[in-house]
């Protein structure tokens, strides 16, 4: 056999295990990455240290520990998830991410967290219903469930709105709460719970909810064996008790549904 023949079926030896070893696993050098939104807390976030962590990359990072994988997170534009995704850019979105009205998108884990979509406003605005949004603006985050709800189950409230405005992330819907360009934020309400906890007084929660809906991990639809084993690596933290801690830690405890 000539030496370029040689070489060419040496190459294909290679990448043949290389492929065989990925089914099922991390990515050949055992890196796990997980696309998250990085203006997400308390799910995925920059802390004050300039790390990014959260619930979600916490959870992610004992899932990690467990297989003996290294963690890759890797903050995405939420508008840019599938792409990312699809490319294999990102072996999974974690973070925050509903599975109710994408079932058939993604190939998913067990659902791990019970969330509903909120409506957030001013204290002092006068505001104590979804029927008295009727006029208002009204923001919420790009590409995320909450606008989806307001596009499709929530259109008949959603058209009452004086205005439905996007934002990039929820921390620059916050701001222009604040400033008063907007009246309402619809948000998750982990979310909003972090949010208001850490800005202070001066926000509340209208008690009539938009919608619940379930928190799982999104693979690559067909990415059946990566899924299953951070499914099984996810009820297994629930029975050690490790999901339980890591909700008190984020005050989300309230929130978890894995292992009930």
């Amino acid at each position: 056999m000539k030496k370029k023949q040689i070489l060419a079926a040496a190459l294909t030896v290679v990448m043949a295990a290389g492929v065989l070893g990925g089914c099922g696993s991390a990515n050949a050098d055992n890196t796990f990455v997980v696309g998250f939104d990085a203006e997400y807390p308390p799910y995925g976030y920059m802390d004050d240290n300039g790390e990014y962590t959260g619930f979600d990359l916490e959870l992610a990072e004992a899932v990690c520990k467990m297989e003996g994988w290294t963690l890759e997170k890797k903050p995405i534009d939420w508008n840019s998830k599938d792409m990312e995704l699809e490319s294999g850019a990102i072996d999974c979105i974690w973070n925050g991410f509903t599975v109710d009205g994408r079932e058939d998108d993604y190939t998913w884990t067990q659902a791990y967290v019970d969330n509903s979509q909120v409506i957030v406003v001013a204290e002092d605005s006068g505001i104590t219903s979804l029927a008295d949004l009727a006029g208002k603006n009204v923001g919420v985050q790009a590409a995320s469930a909450a606008l989806t709800l307001l596009q499709e189950d929530q259109l008949e409230l959603a058209a009452t709105f004086g205005g439905l405005q996007e934002f990039a992330d929820y921390n620059s819907a916050f701001i222009e709460l604040q400033a008063g360009s907007v009246d309402a934020v619809a948000m998750d309400v982990g979310v909003a719970n972090y949010q208001i906890k850490n800005r202070g007084e001066g926000y509340m929660i209208l008690s009539e909810v938009l919608n619940s809906e379930q928190y799982a991990v999104g693979f690559k639809k067909g990415n059946t064996k990566l899924c299953e084993i951070v499914d099984a690596d996810l009820t297994k933290l629930a029975e050690d008790g490790t999901i339980a801690k890591l909700a008190e830690k984020y005050d989300i405890a309230d929130l978890i549904c894995i292992g009930k």
